[in-house]
């Protein structure tokens, strides 16, 4: 049974129309409740508060999101470097595009980062977790020699944080964004991969 299907699913794809629609703040979870047909007692069950709620969907649609860093980051027939500019680029264009399509998912990811920033700290620990894969994949092709590659893959975060959540950080046009990660990732693979055969990443 695919979580659509649980009464959970059903209250989360509820949820999701109703923040999508009237933004998160608006929206009650007596509104959520009725949306499920379900009073909001019955809602308390299943969910503790709408926080709760919004942190579902969020985890929902980044699970999603690692799948396809896995899928990027182990790619067959590419170098280190390749791989990581995929990765870092669709980390780009995905939240981009996202914030440009629905603006109010940002007022709820706002609201997780600010209320639980642990869900933060996990979501960067998921992806450093794919980062490392990668690092250790690129040493045993030689393309890199480094003892803590769990430092490497948190630095390597850190470089790029901006260009996680770009709308956070500046009003720059997706190009203008792509361009500095081009430069930075450029300065990293210098440092991180000196001994890989491609030492200049592909084109986007």
């Amino acid at each position: 049974m695919s979580g659509k299907d649980t009464v959970r699913g059903k209250i989360v794809e509820a949820a999701k129309k109703r923040f999508s629609h009237f933004g998160y703040s608006k929206t009650t979870m007596a509104e959520v409740a009725s949306d499920c047909a379900m009073s909001p007692g019955n809602l308390y069950r299943f969910f503790p508060g709408k926080l709760d709620i919004a942190e579902a969907i969020a985890t929902e649609d980044f699970e999603g999101h690692l799948d396809s860093l896995r899928k990027l980051a182990l790619a067959p027939g590419k170098s280190a470097p390749q791989r990581l500019r995929d990765l870092l680029f669709e980390e780009l264009r995905r939240t981009y595009h996202k914030l440009e399509k629905d603006p109010r998912a940002y007022e709820m990811a706002t609201v997780i980062a600010h209320e639980r920033p642990e869900f933060a700290n996990w979501m960067l620990a998921k992806e450093r977790t794919i980062l490392v894969n990668l690092l250790e994949d690129a040493e045993r092709g030689g393309e890199l020699r480094c003892a803590d590659k769990e430092h490497v893959a948190e630095m390597i975060q850190s470089a790029t944080m901006k260009f996680r959540y770009p709308q956070l950080w500046s009003k720059l046009s997706l190009p203008a964004l792509e361009r500095e990660l081009d430069g930075v990732l450029k300065l990293m693979i210098n440092g991180v991969c000196p001994n890989a055969a491609a030492n200049k990443p592909a084109a986007a």
